[in-house]
């Protein structure tokens, strides 16, 4: 395939991907025992197959443009995006892991071990990142008053993460016994032909 057509077959499938994310993102559901902010979808799932299939920069511009429409579509409270930067940064943390891994090992044992370890890093990253950053800008720009920050990270983000991770694991593992031959075919175009 030539490299202009490729180009611009990798911008469509990223669109394509994006919407469905998007759309995906959309069809969000709580988990009991967990906060109520705090809501389960498998928007990362077509990011995690644009990561798998043309190289991380794609599933980055997934999780980006998948939040870009998230906020065009519902807006946020506070007029600055805080969720949806929180949904990016998770996406991210989440990918970069699994692609790095699965790069060395491209097989279905690569993919579980690439999920641990992205499911791993989200779950650090983002108590982090909710610690010093996106709790201390909702408390500040929505007024949530006080409440205790540690508690909410150990005993809700975490766990919530943890939770959200095994549930893409599981997603992720039938998806690649069921698309297996594509993956490797879109693998082979994009990544072998850069």
């Amino acid at each position: 395939m030539q490299k202009s057509n490729l180009k611009l077959r990798s911008f469509i499938t990223i669109a394509m991907l994006s919407s469905i994310s998007f759309i995906l993102m959309l069809l969000n559901f709580p988990l009991p025992g967990f906060p109520a902010f705090l809501m389960i979808d498998f928007s990362d799932v077509p990011a995690l197959i644009a990561t798998l299939t043309m190289g991380p920069v794609a599933g980055i511009l997934v999780e980006l443009f998948k939040n870009i429409l998230e906020w065009l579509f519902a807006g946020a409270p506070t007029g600055i995006p805080v969720g949806q930067m929180a949904n990016f940064a998770t996406g991210v943390l989440f990918i970069l892991p699994v692609y790095y891994v699965f790069k060395k090992l491209p097989n279905l044992k690569g993919l579980i071990y690439g999920i641990i370890v992205g499911t791993f890093t989200m779950s650090i990253g983002m108590s982090i990142l909710n610690f010093a950053v996106f709790l201390p800008m909702y408390t500040y720009l929505l007024g949530w008053g006080t409440f205790d920050m540690k508690e909410t990270i150990v005993l809700g983000i975490l766990p919530f993460n943890i939770v959200k991770g095994i549930l893409l694991l599981v997603v992720g593992i039938i998806l690649f016994r069921t698309m297996k031959t594509w993956i490797e075919n879109q693998r082979a175009q994009y990544l072998f032909q850069k």
